[in-house]
């Protein structure tokens, strides 16, 4: 465990200036230095389930031709290898996500199945459209839900995003930007003549014999690596309760989570997609299936799908026999390990600029660069990023510490952690211990109050996470604009944030030192907290998780200076 977190450690330090001395880090909360997601050893190997029906099949039923693939270096690149342990695969099994729907069924009882259409359209598209090809009704909870291990669909619905649901998406009609799980499938065409889309030319021979083999015939089209097909599911505007308790029109919806619009808006748009940022592609030429080595490709995707939730990659690790998993702990590590890295690599830089101690006031300055092709944290507003800064003195003492957090990640001076119809608001100048700059999106009801139910978000009370390069925020249209003070704030502007810090230190003993880092969490604690108040078993099995290994926030970026 030691090695692996001085690995992190370094991984972390590299960028910093050259004022950062390699392996320094901020403590936990209880002092010590741990493992940012320690797992258990013991999940073992699991075969993927193999099931089809007229219309999709899961990944397991792609294996006996598309694994055992490997690169120039031996390496197994074979894409359900670097699937299998994603967020994609296990979209029907997050516990979070279990939790939020029920939570939404019982704080909204009359659109029970409308909640659970719209959810089970991007985490269980395969029962989904088999249910509506069949002109029938999904659930995800009672005795017909599809995640009942004796409904038909079962082991369709568990598969998650599998290769069949995004390999069947067609390309968009120009000038449409698909969204709002608008996968547009074919489930007319019968089964032995359904079209799978790839990015790669294939032979005669090769269609032949996957039609002949899978039912699926192969189609080259370089849509699959394009953004838009990605904004079926991450492009998502949702109707909300009005004052009268009926749902808004459909033209006038709540936008709840919009990176693809965001990447549109910024220097990234037609520039780089999605797939180039999240999914990493094999090096040299790699045959795309076992049964046609000769045929070779660069370029191959390895369908890693890297984001940012680590946290439930890890709880899906360590509470895997509990969620039904088809991967190992090897799997979930690397799984990790890739996400950290993209996280700490490929997401923001800080620097502290111009430290000056004068008549016991140390003033300084502190940006934020941020380097994600979208808003920064990204798609569902559970999610956020603070600053977490300490000063010492010579002793090693901490004389002051903005954005603390506790051995449950809750944020020790934020407003909305202690109270859920509060928030911290966002900041240009931290004088006080009081003051965290956190960037977050706070949801309203209709009457205007803070709210984390889905169903009852009609617009954002504060919206100031940290925009990508080329955004301008004066210019961009309502659903993805900036909400709250940081719209006013000058230094907030597209690629990061500066914030100006004030601290009294009276006669603190010098040099002083200044220590910053960028913290996220995939789940913040009023999140975790509101699902977690239901007696509903997802409620349940939700908060033991949180209360065994509960989300400590992730630390992007770290930079220290010395003050004489």
């Amino acid at each position: 465990m030691r090695q692996y977190l001085i690995a992190i450690l370094i991984l972390l330090l590299l960028p910093y200036l050259g004022a950062c001395q390699r392996g320094d880090k901020l403590s936990q909360p209880n002092g010590q230095q741990a493992e940012i997601f320690p797992l258990k050893e013991d999940l073992k190997n699991k075969k993927l389930s193999k099931a089809s029906n007229e219309w999709f099949a899961t990944a397991g039923t792609c294996l006996a031709c598309h694994q055992n693939i490997e690169d120039a270096q031996g390496k197994d690149v074979s894409p359900a290898e670097g699937w299998r342990a994603t967020m994609m695969a296990n979209s029907a099994r997050d516990p979070y996500f279990l939790a939020s729907v029920n939570y939404e069924i019982e704080n909204s009882p009359p659109y029970e199945a409308a909640i659970q259409a719209k959810c089970a359209t991007c985490h269980t598209p395969m029962a989904r459209f088999s249910a509506e090809a069949r002109s029938q009704t999904v659930f995800l909870s009672g005795d017909q839900s599809v995640l009942a291990p004796q409904h038909p669909d079962h082991s369709l619905a568990m598969d998650g995003v599998s290769c069949t649901v995004c390999h069947q998406i067609p390309a968009a009609p120009q000038n449409l930007s698909p969204q709002n799980g608008e996968l547009d499938i074919d489930l007319a065409t019968p089964f032995g003549q359904r079209k799978l889309y790839g990015p790669f030319p294939m032979s005669r021979q090769s269609i032949s014999m996957m039609a002949g083999a899978s039912g699926f015939e192969p189609v080259e089209s370089e849509h699959i690596r394009h953004s838009a097909l990605c904004a079926t599911c991450h492009e998502l505007y949702l109707n909300y309760l009005q004052a009268d308790g009926s749902l808004s029109p459909d033209n006038d919806t709540f936008a709840e989570q919009t990176p693809f619009s965001e990447w549109l808006a910024s220097d990234y748009g037609g520039q780089k997609s999605c797939q180039d940022c999240h999914l990493a592609r094999a090096e040299g030429e790699i045959p795309i299936s076992n049964l046609t080595l000769q045929n070779r490709y660069s370029g191959v995707s390895l369908h890693n799908f890297v984001g940012g939730n680590a946290y439930m990659l890890s709880l899906f690790n360590n509470f895997g026999n509990d969620l039904g998993v088809e991967a190992n702990t090897a799997h979930f590590r690397n799984a990790i390990d890739d996400t950290l890295g993209f996280l700490q690599s490929q997401t923001a830089t800080l620097e502290i600029r111009n430290a000056s101690l004068e008549n016991g006031v140390l003033t300084f300055a502190l940006s934020i660069t941020v380097q994600s092709g979208h808003k920064f944290p990204t798609s569902f507003p559970s999610r956020r990023a603070w600053l977490h800064l300490v000063i010492t003195d010579a002793q090693g003492e901490r004389i002051f510490e903005s954005g603390g957090y506790d051995e449950q990640g809750q944020i020790l001076e934020n407003e909305n952690d202690r109270d859920p119809t509060a928030f911290e608001p966002h900041y240009d100048r931290i004088t006080s211990p009081q003051q965290v700059q956190i960037y977050e999106a706070i949801l309203h009801d209709i009457f205007g109050r803070v709210t984390t139910t889905q169903l009852h978000a009609a617009g954002y009370l504060k919206d100031n996470r940290l925009l990508p390069r080329g955004f301008d925020k004066d210019k961009v249209p309502d659903h993805i604009a900036v909400y709250g003070d940081a719209l006013i704030d000058s230094d907030f502007t597209a690629g990061g944030d500066t914030l100006s810090f004030e601290v009294e230190v009276g006669q603190a003993k010098t040099p002083l030192r200044i220590e910053a880092e960028l913290l996220y969490q995939t789940i913040g604690y009023r999140w975790a907290k509101n699902v977690m108040t239901g007696s509903h078993k997802p409620a349940l099995n939700f908060a033991r998780y949180w209360q065994i290994s509960p989300h400590l926030p992730i630390p992007v970026v770290m930079q220290f200076v010395t003050v004489p």
